[in-house]
């Protein structure tokens, strides 16, 4: 069923009608947002949408538009609200010195979005018509895209199933929808490292689940353990596969690196339950374009603490998109903490950061044309 949607949903380019608000924010209310944005708190005028509908040849996205930001009216039977029919994307726009705003690879989360479609049993998003949205979006609310060092506007496509039924099948009609958020550090404040805490009475995914994609109940899944891990003083949780000699597999909401002290950086492969992430697969390629000897394999927990007391780790970083690069000082566990290193004033994690944050808001040549242009 899958199979057919996803071939008979991408086909040809969209044109988005305008229905622009007649009542947007004033210049004022805009300037104390991002005076102070934090993140994931305010949001913009406008957002992108298109429609989908099953068709005897499969199905076809229609009405694309930009309208007024506000409540979306959904049928209590929605599918959505019964079977969490529903995926999403998270990315940035940046304004650039010249007043132009980009944004980072937006091509590979849209075949990232697609992937997690196709698992989800949703229809495919053509790549072409994912990326218009992001421009259309953003040409609407410009003057939202903040300048400040570190900020940026955060961007939240998703795809949910409205169509009013109760019954286990996949639905026959589907949202595609766009949202944007001014966004300052993930953490807040200066960056500094974060403390983890080792999740071991919950996992985030199984084996043939959903956990390579981005989908709302893996983050659902991973709340209670970040509950757990607040109570215990820590920003984050780290999950391990407990069937595979508990191997180190990501924290909630993002990928993790270490920084052995032969120069080698190891991080988990890629195995059917973490997250494909965008800005993991750049981390790797800008490690390897500086001759770095990059592995990804799997690495279990004991390896973490052995490396950690020999003196063979020196750093560990974890990454995202909303946090991009974060250094993690300290892992809590009900068995005994680990520690990293302090960081050096040299280190890979602050170098790395640096560098892909200067290619993301244009201060640093993008070599591998990573960047699009939105308006």
């Amino acid at each position: 069923m899958a199979t057919n949607r996803s071939r008979e949903s991408i086909a040809g380019t969209m044109e988005f009608s305008q229905q622009l608000s007649t009542t947007p924010r004033s210049d004022e209310e805009r300037a104390a947002v991002l005076a102070n944005p934090g993140f994931g708190n305010h949001f913009t005028d406008h957002t992108a949408v298109i429609d989908w509908n099953h068709t005897s040849d499969g199905g076809r996205w229609s009405n694309a538009r930009i309208e007024a930001y506000g409540p979306i009216s959904l049928d209590p039977a929605a599918s959505v609200l019964h079977y969490g029919q529903e995926i999403f994307e998270g990315l940035k726009a940046y304004r650039h010195a010249d007043g132009t705003v980009w944004t980072f690879r937006p091509e590979a989360n849209a075949e990232r979005f697609n992937a997690s479609a196709r698992r989800l049993a949703l229809p495919e998003l053509p790549v072409e018509a994912f990326v218009t949205s992001l421009k259309e979006l953003v040409a609407a609310d410009r003057a939202w895209v903040p300048s400040g060092d570190g900020e940026a506007l955060y961007l939240r496509p998703f795809m949910i199933a409205t169509e009013a039924f109760l019954g286990v099948r996949p639905a026959r009609e589907v949202s595609y929808r766009l949202i944007a958020s001014p966004a300052g550090n993930y953490f807040g404040g200066e960056l500094k490292p974060v403390s983890i805490w080792l999740a071991t009475k919950y996992a985030r995914a199984g084996r043939g689940g959903t956990g390579e994609a981005k989908c709302g109940g893996n983050y659902a899944a991973s709340l209670a353990a970040q509950l757990e891990a607040e109570e215990n003083g820590c920003q984050q949780v780290l999950f391990l596969d407990p069937f595979n000699d508990n191997a180190v597999e990501e924290l909630g909401g993002m990928n993790v690196f270490f920084v052995m002290a032969d120069g080698t950086v190891v991080t988990p492969a890629l195995n059917g339950n973490i997250l494909h992430g965008i800005t993991r697969a750049s981390v790797i390629q800008l490690l390897k374009d500086r001759g770095l000897k990059v592995e990804e394999r799997k690495f279990t927990l004991d390896e973490w603490r052995r490396a950690a007391e020999n003196g063979q780790l020196r750093e560990v970083f974890a990454c995202g998109t909303a946090a991009v690069i974060t250094p993690i000082g300290l892992l809590k566990t009900t068995e005994g903490d680990i520690a990293s290193p302090a960081l050096p004033q040299e280190s890979l994690t602050l170098s790395i950061r640096e560098q892909l944050l200067g290619i993301q808001t244009g201060a640093v040549a993008d070599q591998h044309g990573w960047l699009t242009r939105l308006a």
